[in-house]
């Protein structure tokens, strides 16, 4: 398989998940109500952000952990499979039922249990939003760090799940790093409690880590406890644009001799440039090939003397065009290119191939030269942005999708653009996962004997092999 290649509904598996007495006792246990089976109604549950279709027998929706644990039992007596889902949003099918069965929706376990202030800790379900989650705690003063592009459709279940990133990671890192403890189901329908209240907690095995980013395959989460922070009084964005990628880049080392951690550092390419300026029209000079963002927050006195020392250093190495945000309306304008991307580029192709590759921050001058080379070579339009801060930069390669000529390329590209990054020291994801999308590349970041590991871990959670089948291991 391969990401948003075929577009076609795939025929529905039938599994003993479609048996009468299965759907029956499912009915029983959620409420006839709760469980879905008519192909129109099911068929959304069927595809995520890559848009093939797979769609379930059945989309069942729990409100309880004891329901989630009655559902899982019920296909360990079956033997049918079971997908998880939060919102859909994922980028490498991690939450299309590939092999059918039943899809669980997480849709009505959408708690807030507590938010604790003194302790700085918020326990919720998996089915609330990132952005639900972060405009509850900012009432208390508060910041749930992990902010996905996609925060205010992603589910906090999903986010763990996938250990999902987002601009803010320099500084606050990914999700698994605001994860206190988690109640899980495994896939046996047992209840498990990893970690728990307190930022320091060694006893036993690291659960909890385990937990984030094992895409679904090794339990479903049903109430995740979660780290706050304080909400910085203040944030500033600085943008700057660069006669070439290199010098772009560059600059991001920049920072750290003046004792400088910014928020976020996003870098935008040529390409990208080019398609925002004829979309929006947004009066970027003709001679950016690139644009750097720069965040930072804290203290308000911190934060201005901050964004003034960033805005000295990118003019310092090449920046012109310099833009600093003095309140927050300028500040949303500055962070308008970079949310106008996405759209601007499907003008060069009618299929994005968008990856998530990632490389120590001061190897992504050179991925992304050669990721340019590559493009050159198969003759495949390539556009590079993304969170040059931590070293994930989104590749993507448009092409024909009515051209398999086009598409061959476009895939020989990123096979391509994985073993770069693996041979520079990265990976060949940095938040979106391995899903069925994936799975074929795991050997070129994973080696033999830790991937037999993987798989052991796997077969003690999972023994009838029944949660999420068909991702990451194939």
């Amino acid at each position: 398989m391969f990401q948003s290649i075929h577009f076609n509904a795939k025929p529905r598996a039938t599994t003993n998940a479609s048996k009468p007495e299965v759907l029956e006792r499912l009915r029983k246990i959620v409420g006839a109500e709760n469980v879905l089976i008519e192909p129109e109604k099911v068929e959304p549950y069927g595809a995520d952000a890559v848009k093939e279709k797979f769609p379930p027998e059945a989309v069942v929706f729990p409100e309880t952990t004891a329901q989630m644990c009655e559902i899982l039992k019920l296909a360990n007596e079956y033997l049918f499979p079971v997908t998880a889902r939060g919102g859909g949003v994922g980028y490498t099918g991690g939450a299309v039922p590939v092999d059918g069965g039943i899809v669980i929706g997480t849709d009505r376990m959408n708690k807030i249990i507590e938010i604790n202030p003194d302790d700085l800790y918020a326990i919720c379900q998996p089915g609330i939003t990132t952005f639900a989650l972060q405009q509850a705690v900012e009432k208390y003063g508060l910041l749930f760090p992990p902010d996905p592009a996609s925060y205010k459709d992603s589910f906090i279940g999903g986010n763990i799940a996938e250990n999902a990133g987002g601009m803010r990671t320099p500084k606050y890192g990914v999700t698994k790093h605001s994860v206190l403890g988690l109640e899980v189901v495994t896939a046996t329908g047992e209840i498990i409690r990893t970690g728990g209240r307190t930022v320091k907690n060694v006893v036993g095995f690291d659960l909890t880590g385990l937990m984030c980013g094992s895409e679904g395959l090794l339990g479903i989460i049903t109430e995740a406890t979660l780290k706050l922070l304080p909400m910085p009084e203040a944030t500033s964005t600085v943008r700057a644009s660069f006669k070439t990628m290199e010098e772009a880049c560059k600059v991001l080392t920049k920072f750290t001799p003046e004792g400088l951690l910014p928020m976020a550092m996003e870098v935008i390419d040529k390409n990208c440039v080019g398609a925002i300026e004829q979309n929006f029209a947004f009066g970027l000079s003709k001679d950016a090939n690139a644009i750097l963002i720069v965040a930072v927050d804290g203290a308000r006195a911190q934060v201005e003397t901050d964004s003034r020392l960033i805005e000295k250093i990118l003019k310092e190495n090449g920046g012109f065009d310099i833009l600093r945000s003095k309140t927050k309306e300028e500040e949303d304008k500055l962070w308008d290119v970079r949310r106008a991307i996405s759209p601007s580029l499907m003008k060069y192709g009618s299929l994005k191939i968008n990856e998530d590759v990632v490389v120590p921050r001061s190897r992504v001058p050179e991925l992304i030269a050669r990721v340019e080379e590559i493009g050159r070579e198969h003759d495949t339009f390539v556009a590079n942005f993304g969170h040059a801060g931590d070293g994930n930069i989104h590749v993507n390669f448009l092409c024909d999708r009515e051209n398999a000529d086009s598409i061959a390329r476009a895939r020989q590209c990123v096979k391509e653009t994985f073993a770069l990054s693996v041979a520079l020291g990265g990976s060949i994801s940095g938040e979106h996962g391995i899903g069925y999308v994936k799975a074929a590349y795991l050997d070129m970041a994973i080696d033999a004997p830790t991937l037999e590991i993987m798989k052991g871990i796997k077969r003690v959670f999972d023994p009838n092999g029944i949660l999420n089948p068909g991702k990451m291991f194939i």
